[in-house]
């Protein structure tokens, strides 16, 4: 079966990462309380800067920052576009995202996937 991929990368302040990990894990509980298969966040760990592009390029990555990239897992297209407007009208979303992001947001790029090729273990 075939999923469909929300995926974000993110600059994160270094000494934001930990308000960046709570706010993420309350955003993700958020989303698999309205159906979300799987919310996923990822901190770089073997990042390096490419010739042309690259994770860190991207972003327009400083040096007291790090990438995130993060993604969340649905049924289906139509699966995503139900959990994510439930996600938009609760109100415990509307309030952090009323409040200071400890990222910079304009920087965040994401993007909605179909699956291509998908293998488990599972």
């Amino acid at each position: 079966m075939s999923h469909y991929v929300d995926g974000f990368v993110v600059p994160v302040p270094n000494d934001k990462i930990e308000a960046y990990r709570q706010m993420a894990e309350q955003a993700g509980k958020i989303w698999l309380e309205h159906g979300a298969l799987q919310f996923c966040e990822c901190i770089a760990d073997d990042v390096q800067p490419g010739k042309v592009t690259s994770f860190p390029q991207s972003v327009q990555l400083k040096d007291d920052e790090t990438v995130v990239f993060s993604w969340i897992l649905f049924d289906s297209r139509e699966h995503r576009d139900s959990v994510n407007a439930k996600v938009m009208e609760d109100p415990r979303l509307k309030e952090m995202m009323a409040g200071d992001f400890p990222f910079d947001a304009q920087r965040m790029f994401f993007g909605g996937f179909r699956t291509l090729v998908e293998l488990s273990r599972a």
